[in-house]
């Protein structure tokens, strides 16, 4: 590269990270998206690239795995010399002290960086999050629900949200000192906040997002690159940088074309994948259950597996798109803990072989777990932005690029993200309403 780039990243999730890439590359910063920590050549293959990012898995993971394992990619991304880089988390913001902790990745950053405090950046208008007084507000549907009263996301089955101060929240998660701030709030100037090692900016319309990007490029980095949140973060600076950076601006997606037929695999549990999968099989979709319980099973899982595979390709053989899944929502979830990665390699594996044996160009993953492990077996080792979805933003469609060069075309489908009528949509390359 020639120029140091504008932010780097580590997303603790796949969706997450390409909800980032986005925001991002949809508003004129080209952005790349490893999937594992690339090699100085690999880098260079993307010499425009203006935002670097690496996506993880440490969502799903415990503390001692990110004691493992974040120091290291924290050292890569320092090492590009980036104005701003940015461990992303969930907009939703779920987390515990034993899986996932912000907190314990919040106090690795610090450490990376040799930073005494970090802003931190959740509320995204675009995505139907707020943050006010500190609290986290998300939509869902027709409502906005404050987070520990969210039909969904307050009964989560892996890390539902009991609180939604986040401050307090991130208090059972570290031992560093919090604080929320808004514009005109001088609690920063305060001795009883004066030591803060993390500031909650809040964003919950124009004017505070807007206010949000001034804080983080004059406060916070001074403070030094290291920064947490959701896409908040890339969407407050994007308010800052379309007057500041050259070439910021929303920019046009290339045409998509209409598949005859895509893959599917899904680990969700949300409701909300559950009313997709069942609207999309009134519209040339087969919903294909797979047994989580035998999936997980060392002894069952092949022929779990083979059967998934005789069943999707049966599907696509009649010209209909398969949608291999593991739930229906939460009645029918039965999570266990550490198997996030076992049953996302295995979806993975089915659709990577799915792919290939169909030559198909266009396929997607639905769950931000099974999407972070899921890929590993597509062979895919970056990521770029192939074409936004406007009315569900976080979910794009991507471009898929190994060393020959690009692949094919592949969805990451968070579970809480999109419409109804999201696989239809995805397949017929209807993404702008």
């Amino acid at each position: 590269m020639s120029r140091s780039p504008l932010l780097t990243f580590y997303g603790d999730d796949f969706t997450g990270s390409t909800d980032v890439m986005e925001a991002l590359s949809s508003n004129g910063i080209e952005t790349v998206l490893f999937t594992r920590l690339p090699s100085p050549e690999r880098v260079a293959a993307f010499p425009g690239a203006r935002a670097i990012g690496l996506a993880g898995t440490s969502r799903s993971q415990s503390p001692e795995w990110m004691d493992a394992h974040l120091p290291t990619a924290f050292a890569w991304l320092a090492g590009l010399g980036a104005r701003f880089c940015h461990y992303k988390v969930c907009s939703t913001f779920d987390s515990a002290p034993h899986r996932g902790s912000i907190g314990r990745a919040m106090e690795l950053g610090l450490a990376a960086f040799n930073q005494k405090r970090t802003h931190l950046v959740v509320g995204a208008p675009q995505l139907r999050r707020y943050t006010f007084a500190g609290h986290l507000f998300a939509g869902f549907r027709e409502g906005i629900y404050r987070i520990d009263r969210h039909p969904v996301m307050s009964r989560h089955p892996a890390t539902p949200m009991h609180e939604s101060d986040l401050v307090v929240h991130l208090g059972a998660q570290t031992d560093l000192t919090g604080a929320a701030m808004a514009p005109g709030d001088t609690a920063l100037a305060r001795p009883a906040t004066d030591d803060a090692r993390f500031v909650l900016l809040d964003v919950h319309d124009p004017h505070t997002q807007a206010w949000a990007g001034e804080r983080l490029e004059t406060d916070a980095r001074a403070a030094g690159p290291f920064l947490v949140g959701s896409s908040g973060i890339e969407y407050a600076l994007l308010t800052r940088w379309r007057e500041s950076e050259e070439g910021v601006g929303p920019v046009p997606s290339r045409r998509l074309v209409s598949e005859d037929r895509i893959a599917v695999v899904s680990g969700s549990c949300s409701a909300t994948t559950a009313r997709q999968i069942q609207t999309a099989c009134t519209d040339g979709f087969d919903a294909i259950p797979v047994d989580y319980a035998r999936l997980l099973d060392d002894q069952t899982r092949e022929a779990v597996c083979e059967d998934a595979l005789a069943a999707a390709s049966a599907s696509l053989d009649n010209s209909r798109s398969p949608i291999v899944h593991t739930a229906m929502g939460t009645e029918t979830a039965k999570p266990q803990p550490g198997a996030d990665a076992q049953a996302g390699l295995a979806l993975g594996r089915i659709l990577a072989t799915l792919q290939e044996r169909h030559s198909l160009n266009r396929i997607a993953i639905a769950g931000g777990d099974t999407s972070s492990h899921g890929i590993e077996a597509l062979g895919l080792d970056a990521l770029t932005l192939r074409h936004p979805i406007p009315d569900t933003p976080g979910s794009p469609l991507c471009t898929g690029h190994d060393a020959s060069g690009e692949r094919f075309e592949i969805a990451l489908k968070g579970g809480q993200i999109g419409a109804d009528d999201y696989f239809p949509r995805l397949r017929d390359g209807r993404l702008d309403r």
